[in-house]
């Protein structure tokens, strides 16, 4: 299918709301096509990015659907969208709203502190007529459960209707005059210049604006509470601060704010190979991300946020035997099992859509590293070792001791026979090093002199079985088939910068492992992940190759690498999971966390190099 006959829009061409409880994506033409009620891994009531029958939500000039401008206000995840029609001239506003908080949430209730600001449980939306004289239409069909349950409209009043399926239910409210017509709600309204108008969808009981003015209040305190928000970062004055703002903005978008969860992606089943099966649901939270999200926040000086992070971790249901699961759930559930949803399309026919992750429960040893940086990195930060955390250190310490030596689906979720990933090995050097440097902040150097003991046999078990002839790290010790979470060895300091295996390996991936400079995660005819199809570039590989350029010492080739990076960022400045190359399109499901942390970490180390030669001058 090509883009030109295709009705799904390019995937980097949508815009991401957020009110930190759930997150929905609005296509160019005005129309929301994903949302999921009321947290971002409940079931979709706006499911069109999936299927073009599954709900949708549109807000604009009528008969016209190619804006002339969009644009984040800035410092915001608050959508501004101009339009040009033959009468005249509109702004559309687009938010998620935030605001005060009114007491308990009883919709999605808090396990963390709340804030003194929270989600109304709202999307509002307002448009006003700049010049001329435009006719305005809503257009409103949601369909509950994933497309499966058209709405059940009734009529309000005048100017609000309740829909309702699947056990589902909100209310839509409007100054314009409504109608419903079979599973959907419309309006059409003539604006002309200084005019404005609104409508908004609650699923908070009945709350909703009460007009216009308090539509664009509503809206205006959603601005002002991101702004708040991101003048508590420390963005360095530099070149790419805008790009740091715009993934810390789409980092906190992420989070949900009940329990200080990080969701992957707001999305499920967006390809990452065209038309194929690659398509997985990504609106959990990866403990794989812990070490990438305490890094980024830390370094944006967000340490409010890396401590709710660091909470919600430690609040998590560990298994049988204590470690912790690879994902969880973004209220703690461990039970993600996977199902499809065969009645949906998918996006431009990449079947099956999925709902749940099957890899929930698979073996990967590179978790216990993570959530072990993740805990060094928040107490060197903090200065304390929270006592409740401690049971947690000795707990994947002891897994990991147990589980190295052991063969595992490895970092990328293989679905083939379990391997010796070197990056799981490499994951197990950090858990144990990390573990022995705690230990010390405890004063327990009995437990630190064994865990550091065992973190060197690691290291030294890598070194032999883990390198290539030619002096190259591998993807596991039965080939020598190249693998990006190799670049792992730069950013966690397993081999000293000037180690010539590692500048080998960091030069083998960007000369061999790449497409058109962009990083592939493995090349799929080398490596039985037991799936189908060639897949793009991973663009949280690419930026790990940033990194790691900037470890050896390439400062030239990391910012070179940087510059291209950011060029392709979508028209919003979001990323997905992967790049194509070919079509230069975004892939994955979007916008994709881990992308935006990588960037975030990339940045931070191109900046440092800047003003330290700043200093040196």
């Amino acid at each position: 299918m090509s883009t030109t006959t295709s009705p799904f829009p390019p995937i980097a061409d949508y815009a991401f709301l957020s009110n930190c409880h759930t997150g929905a994506l609005v296509a160019p033409d005005g129309s929301v096509d994903w949302m999921c009620l009321p947290a971002f891994d409940a079931p979709s009531a706006f499911g069109n990015l999936l299927d073009r029958g599954a709900g949708s939500f549109r807000f604009g000039p009528y008969g016209i659907n190619v804006p002339t401008a969009r644009a984040y206000v800035p410092g915001t995840n608050v959508l501004s969208t101009t339009w040009h029609t033959r009468g005249g001239w509109v702004v559309v506003h687009d938010a998620l709203t935030m605001g005060p908080r009114q007491g308990e949430d009883t919709v999605t209730p808090h396990t963390r502190p709340p804030a003194d600001d929270d989600a109304d449980h709202m999307l509002v939306r307002t448009v006003e007529c700049l010049d001329g004289s435009v006719e305005v239409e809503l257009v409103c069909e949601p369909a509950f459960d994933y497309g499966r349950v058209p709405a059940t409209w009734s009529q309000v009043d005048e100017h609000a209707a309740d829909a309702s399926g699947a056990d589902g239910t909100f209310r839509l409210a409007t100054d314009m005059l409504v109608g419903i017509e079979g599973p959907s709600v419309r309006a059409r309204h003539v604006l002309s210049k200084g005019d404005k108008a609104f409508c908004a969808l609650s699923w908070n009981g009945t709350a909703v604006p009460a007009d216009a003015e308090d539509a664009a209040r509503r809206i205006d305190a959603t601005i002002q509470f991101w702004r708040d928000w991101l003048d508590r970062a420390r963005v360095p004055d530099h070149p790419l601060r805008t790009h740091l703002e715009r993934s810390a903005l789409t980092i906190k978008g992420l989070t949900y704010m009940p329990t200080g969860a990080t969701v992957a992606a707001s999305t499920t089943s967006l390809p990452e190979t065209p038309h194929g099966e690659r398509n997985w649901d990504y609106r959990y939270t990866w403990i794989r991300d812990t070490t990438f999200t305490l890094q980024a926040l830390h370094y944006l000086n967000l340490d409010w946020e890396a401590n709710e992070f660091m909470q919600y971790v430690a609040d998590l249901e560990p298994n049988p035997d204590g470690s912790l699961q690879i994902m969880y759930g973004i209220d703690g559930r461990r039970d993600l099992t996977e199902s499809t949803r065969d009645d949906l399309s998918g996006y431009e026919g990449a079947r099956p859509v999925r709902v749940g992750n099957g890899a929930f429960d698979q073996r990967q040893n590179d978790v216990f590293g993570a959530v072990l940086d993740s805990i060094l990195l928040h107490t060197n930060r903090s200065r304390h070792l929270p006592r409740r955390l401690w049971p947690l250190v000795k707990s994947q310490a002891e897994c990991a001791i147990e589980a190295w030596q052991k063969p595992d689906q490895g970092i990328w979720e293989a679905r083939g026979e379990p391997r010796h990933y070197v990056s799981s090995k490499l994951m197990g050097w950090v858990a144990l090093d990390r573990a022995a440097k705690l230990a010390e902040i405890r004063d327990d150097e009995k437990l630190a002199a064994s865990w550091r003991a065992t973190a060197e046999q690691i290291r030294a078990d890598i070194l032999e079985h883990g390198v290539s002839d030619r002096g190259v790290l591998r993807q596991h010790y039965d080939t020598d088939a190249l693998d990006a979470s190799t670049l792992l060895a730069a950013l966690f300091g397993f081999l000293p910068p000037d180690d010539e295996r590692l500048r080998k390996t960091v030069d083998a991936i960007e000369e061999e492992l790449t497409e058109n400079g962009f990083v592939l995660r493995y090349k799929t005819d080398e490596t039985d992940d037991g799936l189908s199809g060639k897949e793009g570039t991973f663009l949280i590989c690419s930026f790990w190759l940033v990194s790691a350029l900037a470890v050896v010492g390439e400062r030239d080739r990391a910012e070179s690498l940087m510059e291209r990076l950011v060029r392709i960022t979508s028209p919003l400045g979001l990323y997905a999971e992967e790049f194509e190359v070919d079509r230069a399109r975004h892939l994955g499901n979007f916008p994709q966390a881990f992308s935006h942390l990588a960037l975030i970490q990339a940045a931070g180390r191109i900046i440092l190099a800047d003003f330290r030669e700043e200093l040196s001058l």
